[in-house]
């Protein structure tokens, strides 16, 4: 599978953003797609994740009640709307793919998943 992540810019404290991720090649077999997001200087962390086919997301506590994870498995697209933006989102986002259930059902570590786009950059200015 290839992912292509867009939809990164600038924008202040409080302001939404929508990232895409466009997935391609053999997308049939994928099992779930999630976001991760790395800043300078940190290790990168998990954001959401959510089956491809079947219903369930998963988030990680600093997403909650502020992100939305959704695909549209026709189009071979995930999205990460974003609202209630704070300087500390600042980060590259990316997403990733898996062909497996996760080991242990550990959605949120980056060895879960076997393809990554290439990040698109999340800029929040206060």
């Amino acid at each position: 599978v290839q992912l292509q992540a867009s939809g990164g810019g600038l924008v202040q404290a409080g302001d939404s953003l929508r990232l895409s991720c466009a997935a391609s090649g053999r997308t049939e077999a994928m099992y779930a797609m999630a976001w991760f997001r790395q800043a300078p200087g940190k290790e990168r962390e998990f954001v959401m994740a959510i089956r491809w086919t079947e219903s369930g997301t998963y988030s990680a506590d600093s997403a909650k009640g502020r992100f939305t994870i959704s695909r549209d498995d026709v189009k071979n697209m995930g999205y990460l709307q974003m609202n209630s933006l704070k300087p500390e989102d600042t980060a590259t986002y990316y997403c990733a793919a898996t062909y497996y259930v996760p080991a242990g059902r550990d959605w949120y570590r980056v060895g879960s998943y076997n393809f990554w786009g290439q990040g698109t950059l999340v800029t929040v200015s206060s």
